[in-house]
């Protein structure tokens, strides 16, 4: 898959006909091991060798030897019940899956091992699961310890605390790039949950003796190109939703004390950066403004974001549309060198193409899923969702059901509360009697306690399904047949002691 591990289509396949070999090799072993004990029984009752006197005790107690031995047949019911759960969860998905509109899709495995499918080549607009490509092709690309750096140079050394010329602050791409107060501000919908301190970049400057900048801040978001929103997003969508974003984005082009966003996010940055040196006693001449550094600028600080596992779980739990097409952007500079949103959408989709997924119907628009353009299929995401290497990172991102992120007013009172880890999406659909259709997306895992996980993925399209009233009772039917498994005792229960 995506992550580099071998094909899992031998564990789709099912397990019964490793379960026969199991239990065909056990059984043997199984007897000898009940024929030794009778011939020791035997030979005590006829009279044989008396029994050797009892060792001295040791120094030490020995190791406690395993309660269940390795030939026990308690270490095959848990495959047996494995077995059983899984065709229990298939016959009570069919119902759920037979009454899915013809417009939506959906699919439902258990460790790989497909349980049931609903049009799942069918490519339908995604939303918000557009993300968990994004994910996938970020942690293989860039790797999980990947971190974004926002310096601050300028074009010579200071002399005596003069920075003789323009200071800039150059982005690195980082999309989490925040000052002290933004984080609280309730600006957005889902607040920064791990930023990048803006405020240690400006400490350092102060605390290298800078003390008068004779010129400018200037904002520098060369790194990418100045494509500030996705094409394909519907009314209402750009500079609400997402964007305006560049390379350099401070607190996701916000300037403190003013209410409305900047048009030029590296101007902005410019802005907010300049007013907090002011703030630590640093006389600056010129207006804030965007350039671009020369290269061989002295360096008067740095700052690095959290790892890539920490910002993609920014861009999951809180569904962050800026960091989904920021990461697109950065994806394409490290495939193609090309910081640009087409040279990453195409990285993706090679990406998806040499996983062996299908890509001949879809469609990748942008990173956040807000363009009514993308097309995906339930079969592609299940199988991201699948991937050994991916499933880990990409499971600890997720907003968690009843309790974190977009999932936090989601199965608040159900049994799959504080289990359910899910990727959820949204597009309405003004005016909802016209086409492209509204969406409701759902995908995620259920961990199984003692190991394994049910993988699902739900998208529905329909002229108002992203209405409460219309898509709650599916996710509801949905919560309630993954509930069921396992139907039986779970491996925890059931495994060797």
């Amino acid at each position: 898959m995506i992550g580099g591990r071998p094909d899992r289509a031998e564990r789709r396949g099912g397990i019964g006909p490793w379960l026969v070999v199991i239990v065909v090799a056990l059984l043997p072993a199984a007897g000898l091991l009940v024929l030794a004990r009778w011939a020791d029984g035997q030979a005590d009752a006829v009279g044989g060798e008396p029994a050797p006197e009892p060792p001295a005790a040791a120094a030490a107690d020995p190791e406690p030897a395993l309660p269940t031995g390795i030939l026990s047949i308690r270490r095959l019911p848990t495959i047996i019940s494995r077995a059983i759960s899984i065709g229990d969860l298939r016959e009570r998905a069919q119902p759920f899956l037979a009454s899915l509109n013809a417009r939506s899709c959906a699919a439902i495995s258990v460790d790989g091992v497909d349980v049931g499918t609903h049009n799942p080549e069918l490519a339908v607009i995604p939303a918000s699961n557009q993300k968990l490509v994004v994910a996938a092709v970020a942690l293989a690309e860039l790797g999980d310890d990947f971190t974004y750096e926002t310096t601050a140079v300028a074009g010579s050394e200071p002399v005596d605390g003069v920075v003789d010329g323009d200071l800039y602050l150059v982005g690195g791409g980082d999309p989490l790039l925040s000052s002290a107060w933004y984080p609280t501000s309730n600006l957005e919908r889902n607040p920064v949950i791990n930023p990048t301190s803006l405020d240690d970049l400006a400490d350092q400057v102060a605390a290298d003796g800078v003390r008068r900048i004779r010129g400018s801040v200037l904002g520098d978001g060369s790194r990418y190109d100045d494509e500030l929103f996705a094409p394909g997003w519907g009314t209402g969508v750009a500079g609400l939703e997402g964007g305006p974003y560049d390379a350099l984005l401070v607190n996701d082009s916000r300037v403190l004390g003013d209410e409305l966003k900047a048009n030029d996010p590296a101007e902005g940055a410019a802005r907010e950066f300049q007013r907090m040196l002011v703030e630590r006693g640093v006389q600056v001449t010129g207006a804030p403004g965007t350039g671009v550094a020369p290269a061989d600028a002295a360096v008067l600080g740095s700052v690095s974001s959290a790892p890539l596992t920490d910002v993609i779980t920014e861009m999951l739990t809180s569904s962050d549309n800026n960091t989904a097409e920021l990461l697109v952007k950065e994806i394409g500079l490290s495939a193609a060198g090309e910081g640009t949103r087409p040279a990453g959408l195409e990285a993706m989709r090679v990406a998806l193409d040499e996983a062996g997924i299908n890509v001949s119907e879809i469609v990748l628009a942008d990173g956040s899923g807000l363009s009514l353009d993308n097309r995906l299929t339930c079969a592609a995401l299940l199988g991201i969702l699948q991937d050994d290497e991916l499933a880990g990172p990409i499971a600890a991102g997720l907003a968690v059901a009843g309790e974190t992120g977009t999932l936090s007013d989601a199965f608040v009172d159900h049994e799959l509360a504080g289990r359910l880890l899910g990727k959820t999406g949204t597009l309405n659909n003004p005016p909802f009697n016209e086409d492209p259709p509204a969406v409701k997306a759902l995908a995620g895992y259920v961990p199984v306690d003692g190991g394994g996980a049910e993988e699902f993925v739900l998208i529905l399209n329909g002229p108002t399904i992203s209405d409460q009233s219309e898509y709650r009772p599916v996710w509801e039917q949905l919560a309630a047949v993954l509930a069921t498994y396992p139907s039986g005792p779970t491996p925890a229960e059931l495994g060797p002691r």
